[in-house]
């Protein structure tokens, strides 16, 4: 039995908000930038203000044993809540100290404030990196310390390494390779990377996202083969965390991001990929988290072109996105929905998909969503056994329209929720550009899906015409604060046109 505390490698943005004591032993957790308040533009180039946004602190660490926590927050405090809530922790609060205990190594957070100010806490499972040599010519080796890399091109057969202590400032692509790997335990950091911006344009009144601008994200593979990325923590993404293109045999495992408050910060976003497993990660993002896409709008001219030459590319198809497993991921978002098929499903078809055991801690949209505005057929798709929770009050998402509207003079409503589920078809102005008909969503399944908070639940479900219809879905096993329902009224189970054999067992 053990426990390791990775070393802490201090940046300019370092700031300590938290005592902490793991199993006696002193912690000093690591700082990342996080959104404050759910406001949003749909243009790059016109990025968010600091006043957006908030320091948060987060611990890292691997252990295979108990953990017994204390924890002095920063100011004091009579009540706390670990989350998820599903881990069965009741924090004790006792002259101005939190103590818990966890029995095994996990993503969650404590929260003494609600929402704002959480602790992060990350703790691995132990690490195995024995079949690792720093030295080996195939190893992209980056020990503790800051590195200013810029962007990482990973060839067939290359690993990148980032050791725990170690901070990167880096973007990682690859194209056409394959067994390719980046893990470690360490800090992807992407704060250094900024929009280039190509031409001005007026961001008041603009209501959609414009190619004004070149914005990389994180980590790209594009058409690889055998892909793990594994153990790192990604801080201050520009845009996706992770987002995989048209690759195959694809396996994403304790993976954290934090720090996501720039916009369209998603978590992993990918696009018609095959045999993709991901497991056992924490994601806190300004947008969606988790994300099954077909190819996507965002091209000059003939965008029906760009799409065929991207899908039927060296003389293979990628038209379609099947066979994934999602596991045990953690999921907090300050914008956007969690657990989403869509909306860009350009592709042949989307099937399945299978999300389980998940735990969505705090939300903005639908926790779970299916929507496609292409012609993909989306079949034989899976929620289960998914816990979501819902604060008292949840922030509603606002659009900024000018700079001068800060966020508290837009008068959120106090009980605003989102639909728990919803599944649609619908055109988009945007993301539907060059699409000539809709697809079909069917075989959707939703067990076991658990919702903890005061809000009622709301399901939302919407076809589009006859040939574009949404049928065949069934939902075993829905629970609110631990009540089994079997059946909602008219005002929370919204059923719309073209909706075919929806059923609440």
């Amino acid at each position: 039995m053990s426990l390791h505390i990775y070393p802490l490698t201090r940046t300019a943005l370092y700031e300590k908000h938290y005592e902490v004591k793991i199993n006696g032993i002193s912690v000093e957790p690591d700082t990342a930038r996080v959104s404050a308040v759910p406001y949003n533009r749909r243009w790059p180039g016109h990025q968010r203000t600091p006043d957006q946004t908030e320091l948060a602190n987060f611990i890292s660490l691997a252990a295979d044993e108990p953990l017994e926590f204390e924890i002095i927050p920063p100011s004091p405090v009579d009540s706390a809540v670990v989350r998820p809530l599903s881990l069965g922790i009741t924090p004790a609060v006792e002259n101005g100290v939190i103590r818990f205990r966890m029995e095994k190594p996990a993503y969650c957070t404590l929260e003494p404030y609600g929402r704002h100010d959480a602790l992060h806490i990350f703790a691995d499972p132990m690490p195995d990196y024995s079949d690792l040599d720093p030295a080996d010519e195939n190893v992209l080796y980056y020990g503790p310390g800051e590195h200013d890399v810029g962007i990482i091109d990973l060839k067939s057969n290359q690993t990148l390494f980032i050791d725990e202590g170690a901070v990167v400032y880096a973007c990682v692509t690859a194209t056409d390779a394959e067994n390719i790997a980046i893990r470690g335990r360490g800090i992807l950091d992407n704060s250094r990377n900024v929009e280039e911006i190509l031409f001005e344009v007026n961001a008041e009144g603009n209501n959609a996202a414009v190619s004004n601008a070149h914005r990389r994200h994180t980590i790209q593979p594009e058409y690889c083969t055998n892909v793990t990325i594994e153990g790192i923590t990604i801080r201050d993404s520009l845009v996706y965390n992770v987002r995989p293109v048209g690759c195959k045999n694809l396996d994403i495992r304790n993976i954290k991001a934090i720090g996501c408050w720039r916009f369209n910060s998603d978590g992993i976003d990918m696009h018609n990929c095959e045999d993709v497993r991901i497991d056992n990660c924490f994601l806190r993002v300004f947008d969606d988290a988790i994300c099954i896409k077909g190819f996507d709008c965002y091209y000059e001219g003939d965008v029906e072109a760009a799409v065929r030459a991207a899908m039927y590319r060296g003389g293979r198809a990628y038209d379609v996105f099947r066979n994934v497993h999602i596991t045990n991921c953690t999921i907090w978002n300050d914008w956007g929905k969690s657990l989403e098929i869509g909306a860009e499903t350009k592709g042949r078809e989307i099937c399945d998909i299978l999300f389980e055991g998940c735990h969505i801690i705090h939300v903005m949209g639908a926790p779970i969503d299916c929507m496609s505005v292409d012609d993909a057929n989306v079949h034989h798709i899976t929620w289960r056994d998914i816990d979501v929770e819902y604060d008292d009050v949840i922030p509603q998402s606002r659009i900024q329209q000018k700079d001068s509207v800060r966020y508290e003079e837009t008068n959120p409503d106090p009980d605003y929720a989102p639909p728990l589920i919803v599944a649609h078809l619908m055109f988009h102005f945007e993301y539907s550009k060059g699409s000539t008909r809709l697809g079909r969503i069917s075989d959707l399944l939703y067990e076991n899906i658990r919702l903890t908070g005061r809000q009622p639940i709301k399901l939302r479900f919407a076809g589009w015409s006859e040939e574009s219809d949404l049928r065949d879905v069934t939902i075993r096993g829905l629970y609110h604060n631990g009540e089994r329902v079997t059946a909602l009224p008219e005002s929370q189970l919204i059923i719309g046109d073209f909706c075919r054999n929806i059923t609440i067992e």
